[in-house]
């Protein structure tokens, strides 16, 4: 089958782009709401593209009703934010968190997930989370008809949960992805956990 997305309605775009990059990572975005409150939500247009400096980004579109998203703006306001790589046993609150809430209500209070601090940062860390990165905003841009937000964050520290991280025999440090067990986003409602794991080294 050869598909024309041209032929396509938006929302048929995006169901197929979505059922065709896979599996995706999701970002797990704490920021904050300014009132002594965060705003928790899930993106899966989201991937590394930097080293120097570390750079991640993530799409972030429209409320139902066309307003910007709480993400977006606590992000444009404040600048920082905390993004975690949910495990599999946070699937369903990290799913229960792409619910649209009234603006300012936090998804945290209304999950009663625990926080704690993030070490040298200022704001806290999901406490159940084994991988969070601290990140400060580097730059937004708005791309396409909608037009979608593309939020550049600039990762300063990262938080891994001491039984992922190893080192080898030659003393570097390993990160164990099975012990990180990260969520795999697919199309529509579905979601994917690691499966098989394969050492193929790079040819030289």
């Amino acid at each position: 089958m050869n598909i024309d997305l041209s032929q396509l309605s938006t929302s048929e775009v995006y169901s197929t782009m979505a059922q065709t990059l896979i599996p995706r990572p999701i970002a797990w975005v704490l920021s904050d709401n300014g009132d002594g409150h965060y705003n928790l939500a899930p993106f899966s247009y989201f991937s590394a593209i930097c080293s120097d400096p570390p750079l991640i980004m993530f799409s972030v579109g429209k409320k139902p009703d066309g307003n910007p998203k709480d993400t977006r703006i606590n992000i444009e306001k404040r600048r920082d934010f905390v993004l975690h790589i949910p495990s599999w046993d946070l699937l369903e609150p990290m799913n229960e968190s792409a619910a649209t809430l009234p603006a300012g209500v936090s998804e945290i209070d209304a999950q009663g997930l625990a926080l704690t601090e993030f070490s040298g940062f200022r704001l806290p860390r999901l406490r159940d989370s084994r991988l969070a990165m601290a990140c400060e905003l580097y730059q937004i841009q708005e791309i396409g008809s909608a037009p979608q937000a593309l939020i550049f964050g600039r990762i300063l520290n990262i938080y891994i949960e001491d039984e992922a991280v190893e080192k080898n025999a030659e003393g570097k440090l390993r990160i164990r992805p099975e012990r990180l067990d990260p969520v795999g986003r697919l199309g529509g409602p579905n979601y994917t956990k690691l499966g098989r794991i394969m050492n193929l080294p790079r040819p030289k």
